[in-house]
């Protein structure tokens, strides 16, 4: 049912059509819902309506349809009463990696101002250095990298930056995030900015909805779901911060070790950064072929099945592979690039001008790295960043294992 599928992306349960969609399975009871019902555990032979009923809210991701129709009715009444969650909240800023929820923030009755912070820091140099340099590096690395117009970063970064400045004792914040190493190095990096306690710091963070089948991001959720979210915020403290800045300071090192210190444990202050950590660290080279996760998953995506449109293959990465994702199709291109321009490629581009209809395809090197019959870092590729981690291939370069140790390769 179509109704169901939209649902399962944006997370607004349509309650009466899926009422409607039980009474037809029990109504037609055919030898497929028979045998879905049997897997429930519910033998029959005579159903009623509580029975496919409970079907109807398995399939929209639910373990029952009383919790479904309690989550359908809390997120009815947030939408029927923004007041009720956003009322006096004119002086907040809020806070995102992104532009993506403003609009429908705007349409849930959420008041405030808001505030983008876009700089991708899980691509590129992310060093720990003056507020000056720092700036000037990221804008030389995006408009390397994404071709963007220095007048308009500038202008971007210069927003960005007055607005941190502003910050001080008498703010009243609240943070956006979700579970990807995207907002959660966002959250970091601006806790770590912060020179003292806001008066008001909280945080609204999800990694999943119910009833959301593939949950990627909060801009993906309808307007009424973050109306119903606005309510769940909580309060972030001085430990929060410091965790923060601690956070920030083992990204930014040249060192990979803290990092992965803290990427090895649980932080009931901020809950999603450890597993977050975790996955970006994956980013380093693989000791065993010299690969990021990323480019891993990549390539293996080619190797199941085969020559593949581009655009295609960031699909199945984002839609299977990805165990977290973060990747917007410009980052994904970014981060291929070197694979393919190179003097021992590990995958071969045709042509087109349209990068997500050029296919893409592995190269025997290709093969062979995936295959650890040869290592990555042993083909010469080019210099590459994770946060303050500069990996060139011939001085000791930091690896990392799967289960998250880290080492130098020599």
């Amino acid at each position: 049912m179509p109704v169901i599928d939209a649902s399962r992306h944006h997370g607004l349960l349509d309650l009466p059509a899926l009422r409607k969609r039980a009474k037809r399975l029990l109504k037609s009871l055919d030898d497929d819902t028979r045998t879905q019902l049997l897997g429930l555990g519910l033998p029959g032979p005579d159903y009623r309506l509580a029975d496919t009923q409970w079907l109807v809210a398995r399939e929209a991701g639910f373990a029952s349809w009383p919790r479904l129709k309690a989550h359908a009715d809390a997120v009815a009444f947030a939408a029927r009463h923004p007041g009720f969650a956003a009322q006096s909240e004119a002086r907040v800023q809020h806070w995102r990696c992104g532009n993506d929820i403003e609009h429908s923030l705007r349409i849930a009755g959420v008041r405030g101002a808001f505030h983008m912070f876009d700089d991708p820091m899980v691509m590129g140099p992310v060093p720990a250095l003056p507020e000056d340099e720092y700036w000037r590096l990221r804008s030389d690395y995006m408009q390397r990298v994404f071709a963007v117009d220095p007048r308009d970063l500038a202008l971007r970064q210069a927003r960005q930056r007055a607005a941190l400045a502003q910050l001080d004792g008498d703010s009243e914040v609240v943070l956006w995030c979700e579970a990807d190493a995207y907002d959660q190095l966002f959250l970091v990096r601006l806790l770590a900015s912060l020179p003292t306690l806001p008066r008001r710091l909280e945080l609204v963070e999800i990694e999943r909805v119910p009833g959301v089948e593939r949950f990627i991001g909060i801009g993906q959720l309808a307007p009424d779901l973050l109306a119903w979210l606005w309510p769940q915020r909580r309060a972030l403290g001085e430990q929060a911060l410091a965790l923060g800045r601690q956070a920030w300071s083992a990204y930014t090192a040249p060192d990979p070790r803290a990092w992965a210190a803290l990427a090895g444990r649980q932080h009931p202050l901020l809950p999603l950064l450890g597993k977050a950590l975790a996955r970006q660290l994956q980013e380093l080279p693989g000791v065993e072929d010299g690969l990021s996760l990323t480019e891993r998953l990549s390539l293996r995506i080619l190797a199941h099945r085969g020559e593949q449109p581009a655009g295609r293959v960031f699909a199945e990465l984002m839609a299977r592979y990805e165990p977290l994702p973060y990747l917007g199709d410009q980052m994904f291109t970014a981060l291929l690039r070197p694979l393919i321009e190179t003097a021992r490629p590990l995958l071969r581009e045709g042509p087109g001008d349209d990068w997500a209809q050029r296919s893409l395809s592995l190269t025997a090197m290709g093969e062979r790295v995936l295959a650890g019959q040869a290592h990555w870092l042993d083909q010469q590729p080019a210099e590459r960043w994770v946060g303050g981690v500069r990996i060139v291939a011939g001085q000791a370069p930091w690896v990392v294992d799967a289960q998250g140790q880290v080492a130098r390769r020599r």
